[in-house]
């Protein structure tokens, strides 16, 4: 009797195991108890599928059959992780590389044995998946071929129900389906690109930035800064409040600012991607393109700066390895983390806080009579987790960074976003946003002067868990400076006055900054 309610309930099981990854849908939205109150069609083609078939194919095709159905799961995982992060699925063929960033950003924020743990966990589920889903669709096929009179009964029975009731589903096959195609996308991609690629109006120019000559230029890129910053009813209040804040000192320091939105490739994660667009002028929205992308002789803002006779550099706190890629972006010097010479803790993710970097970067190029200098410089305070988060301690008092260990205990551990109140990530990541924008404004009030530009923009907007759904790729950008001839060349832009930018600022595409910021400065007056 034992024996029989076990088998039964293995059985159970096993069918439980199988119908759950028949309907599990791909994407967060739908992911729903009504989700799981359908009837696959795929389950009834699988039963017809055991009744017709020989013996011995049926032994093969069963949990072969089910080993596809595991491998389909898994990726169903991974289209919702993907999707609950960066607003999007997992492909298939371009984003493997990824899960090495994945895994750096649990190793900075959690620690080292859970980055390794977190590998072994998500190796042996997924190998588990494949495995019991292909156990149990063996055991299904042995229990349907065993009854085969009642199985034929209640297929028939059941096909009926799916095409009269409005409980069908068909999502595996249309999920099949979708991989397949964007399969074919993508290993089209690299060849779209390349013809892409090919063509630069400025590949050859020597009539380059006459209208900032004389400039020092700074591009700043505030980590995770989206329009959800400047929108979202629970974060906007503390961070317009700062940028409105923000343009009346810059406003009686004697500077004006012009900001609007830009589109970014991606959003939740990805900020490399965003920072190659901007400065290549070329959509790079996946690992492959951004290979491709470096691996060619693309001219970038900071090449058309140093061609253009500006000392080029970038500040790269977050680079902490070897970065060779760094040579395509043509700088005349990179500053990577140990070129920074911190002393202090890391704040979650971020390496440096905003306003040590922006003090490093003073003392490095700008502190005398200098070149007229460019500069790249990715801002990471307010980076994901956003807690713990650094505050101001003043230019002068920064040192080598020592000052912040009174601020943390140890090295400030991380924060989980996941699994928090979504209002206090809101509250911390409106805290970190407004941190950064108040040292870029301070930056600009210590250290500025007639012949500073500084162009502040978001590289993407934070995870759906912050920003909550449809909240687009949108992110702001803005131009400060106290030179208005500056300004006066961008009036063709239509941005609009200030630090933030209105609801009714124009929206544009990231890749087409580079050409539009060449075209607008190539010319020597307005």
């Amino acid at each position: 009797m034992t024996e029989h309610l076990a088998r039964r309930a293995a059985t159970t099981l096993a069918a439980l195991l199988v119908l759950s990854a028949l309907l599990l849908p791909s994407d967060v939205d739908s992911l729903t108890p009504t989700t799981f109150l359908r009837l696959p069609v795929e389950a009834l083609l699988g039963v017809v599928l055991v009744l017709v078939l020989p013996e011995r194919a049926r032994r093969t095709a069963a949990p072969a059959a089910g080993a596809l159905l595991g491998l389909l799961l898994v990726l169903k995982v991974l289209d919702i992780g993907f999707d609950a992060v960066l607003y999007r699925p997992f492909d298939l063929v371009l984003d493997w590389p990824l899960l090495e960033p994945a895994v750096d950003y649990v190793d900075v924020t959690a620690g080292r044995f859970a980055a390794v743990a977190a590998v072994l966990a998500t190796v042996l589920l997924a190998s588990a998946l494949v495995v019991l889903t292909a156990r149990s669709a063996a055991r299904l096929g042995t229990v349907v071929a065993r009854h085969r009179r009642v199985a034929t009964r209640v297929v028939a029975v059941l096909a009926v129900v799916w095409t009269t009731l409005p409980i069908s589903s068909h999502g595996t096959a249309a999920f099949v389906h979708d991989q397949a195609l964007r399969v074919g996308a993508s290993l089209r991609d690299r060849h779209d690109f390349a013809a892409e690629s090919a063509t630069d109006p400025f590949a050859a120019s020597d009539e380059l930035l006459g209208g900032l000559r004389g400039k020092d230029v700074v591009i700043a890129f505030v980590e995770s800064y989206g329009r959800s910053a400047v929108e979202h009813p629970d974060i906007a209040p503390r961070v317009t409040a700062a940028l409105d804040a923000g343009t009346g000192r810059l406003a009686a320091a004697g500077y004006g600012s012009r900001s609007a939105f830009l589109t970014s490739p991606t959003a939740g994660g990805g900020s490399w991607l965003a920072q190659a667009t901007l400065l290549s002028g070329l959509w790079v929205d996946n690992q492959q393109r951004y290979r491709t992308l470096l691996a060619g002789d693309r001219l970038t803002l900071g090449g058309a700066f140093r061609r253009a006779g500006w000392r080029s550099v970038g500040v790269m706190p977050g680079i902490t390895k070897a970065w060779p890629e760094g040579d395509f972006f043509d700088y005349d010097r990179i500053y990577a983390f140990d070129d920074l010479d911190y002393r202090g803790p890391r704040f979650g993710y971020a390496t440096t806080p905003d306003e040590f970097t922006l003090s490093r970067f003073q003392q490095f190029e700008r502190a005398d009579a200098h070149t007229p200098v460019m500069a790249a410089i990715p801002l990471l305070s307010s980076h994901a987790p956003w807690s713990p988060a650094p505050t101001a301690v003043g230019w002068d008092d920064l040192g080598d960074g020592s000052v912040y260990h009174s601020m943390t205990s140890g090295e400030a551990p991380a924060e989980a976003v996941f699994g928090r109140e979504p209002t206090l990530v809101r509250a911390d990541y409106a805290r970190t946003v407004e941190y950064s924008v108040n040292t870029l404004v301070s930056y600009v009030e210590t250290y500025g002067d007639d012949d500073l530009v500084l162009v502040f923009l978001g590289d993407h907007q934070p995870a759906p868990f912050v920003t909550g759904p449809d909240a687009g790729r949108d992110v702001p950008i803005t131009v400060v400076s106290r030179d208005r001839t500056v300004l006066d060349h961008a009036t063709g832009w239509g941005w609009t006055d200030g630090l933030r930018p209105g609801p009714q600022a124009p929206v544009r595409p990231m890749n087409t900054f580079r050409d539009q910021f060449l075209t607008t400065f190539g010319q020597t007056s307005p």
